[in-house]
């Protein structure tokens, strides 16, 4: 057996009159996040380190934003989606792991609904979903406040 590993990233800015979607989890904040769909950064990357471990590609070419069957999508049924084309490539989950990177709001206190929301569309314990939170330390984009960052790695395993 060998197992395939996958890197997902994803950035997007914020923009008011939108809702902060992270992991599939509402965050209260003042600002959203600008995108085709819901712009959750988080499950995007996720969505692309799957698909770059199963080499299928990658959210664009099965999502793309020209395509107004995914605006204002939900970003987690798309994740469930991949899953399933994942699966149907006789491919199964290992693990996940994801760092989001912003200055505000705080991550800390969602971190473990956004993991167990991940968990669910994944189909994985939540021992096998890490979510991590780090700032931009006030430099760039993110540390100026202006959007944010996800990375995401995935590990998979031939199935049976």
């Amino acid at each position: 057996m060998r197992t395939l590993v996958g890197i997902g990233y994803d950035s997007h800015r914020f923009a008011d009159g939108r809702r902060l979607i992270l992991g599939g989890v509402e965050i209260p904040h003042e600002r959203g996040l600008d995108g085709h769909s819901d712009a959750d950064v988080l499950t995007h990357a996720v969505i692309d380190a799957l698909l770059g471990a199963a080499g299928l590609g990658d959210i664009g070419e099965h999502f793309p934003d020209t395509d107004e069957r995914w605006r204002d999508a939900d970003s987690v049924e798309l994740l469930e989606t991949v899953v399933a084309i994942v699966a149907d490539a006789g491919l199964e989950m290992v693990n996940v792991d994801c760092t989001v990177v912003m200055e505000a709001p705080r991550l800390g206190p969602h971190k473990q609904a956004i993991r167990a929301r991940l968990a669910g569309a994944l189909g994985l314990s939540q021992a096998r979903v890490n979510v991590k939170a780090t700032t931009g330390e006030q430099m760039g984009f993110v540390g100026r406040g202006e959007g944010v960052a996800a990375l995401a790695t995935a590990s998979l395993d031939h199935a049976g």
